[in-house]
């Protein structure tokens, strides 16, 4: 199906609506290991007393571990199931604090982007490929960075051929009624798992893997399944690319952790200039 036979509303995943679901896992050790995480991309005086803007927040988790770590926070997320599972989540664990505050708000809105200032750390994690046009996203989000302030990006890594197939099999999906897309994830869930769930259980290991999917970011397995299965749009970039853009912008790489030319997100820390 062409992409001018859908309209965009129609055709977008709803993710928030798979973050509702994964809120129901959200506890004390996925929020440490949330904190964490961020931890490990940036230094901890990065985030005490300083602003932070989380762009397409999803389920909240990681604004909440920057909250917990100091930061003042501002979420935003164009989904508006997005938007309420940060207030789920403020709700759960720092109700009534005035330094997190949440809106619902689009990447591509220039007027709002350049309306919310410029800000200590700007952190979008495997969002802006999906606006529809990521390039511009990538922009305006970069143009949220105060100088000497960090930004914390990860896109879809491009692996050419193999992308185009994913975006194919991911419109179908989006166009797809509600059992089909059922059966897509389950057959996307025996290509990308299959094989490592087979080793783990000839080595003895049970569903070792598995369990401990969410041990670097707090995540869950089949949560981020469903959105990598489901997420259109979809766009990808290599990682010279993203470095290129934004040296060409005024920043510098401090780190680069890339999935191995693999599925997945490559993630960058850029300090502006």
């Amino acid at each position: 199906m062409d992409d001018t036979d859908v309209s965009d509303k129609e055709r977008r995943f709803k993710f928030g609506a798979n973050w509702r679901r994964f809120l129901e896992m959200v506890d004390s050790a996925r929020i440490r290991t949330a904190e964490e995480s961020l931890r490990n991309m940036l230094p901890e005086s990065a985030l005490q007393g300083r602003s932070f803007v989380d762009v397409g927040c999803g389920s909240g988790l990681f604004s909440l571990a920057a909250r917990n770590l100091g930061a003042k926070v501002h979420s935003l997320d164009y989904d508006p199931q997005s938007v309420e599972c940060a207030h789920v989540l403020r709700e759960r664990f720092c109700s009534g604090d005035a330094d997190w505050s949440i809106e619902r708000g689009s990447a591509l809105d220039e007027s709002y982007m350049r309306g919310l200032g410029q800000h200590d750390v700007v952190y979008s994690w495997g969002v802006l490929h999906h606006t529809g046009d990521m390039w511009r996203a990538l922009e305006l989000t970069g143009e949220l960075v105060s100088p000497g302030g960090a930004l914390v990006v990860s896109i879809y890594n491009d692996q050419g051929l193999r992308s185009e197939r994913w975006k194919r099999i991911k419109r179908y999906y989006a166009n797809s009624p509600q059992w089909r897309q059922r059966l897509i994830v389950w057959l996307a869930f025996m290509r990308i798992w299959g094989p490592q769930l087979a080793r783990d259980f000839l080595r003895g290991r049970g569903l070792s893997t598995w369990r401990n999917y969410g041990s670097d970011r707090g995540m869950s397995a089949w949560h981020d399944l469903v959105d990598w299965v489901g997420g259109y749009p979809f766009e990808v970039a290599k990682p010279e690319e993203i470095f290129e853009f934004f040296k060409t912008r005024g920043f510098k790489l401090q780190k680069l952790k890339t999935c191995g030319g693999g599925i997945g997100c490559n993630e960058f820390l850029f300090v502006r200039s």
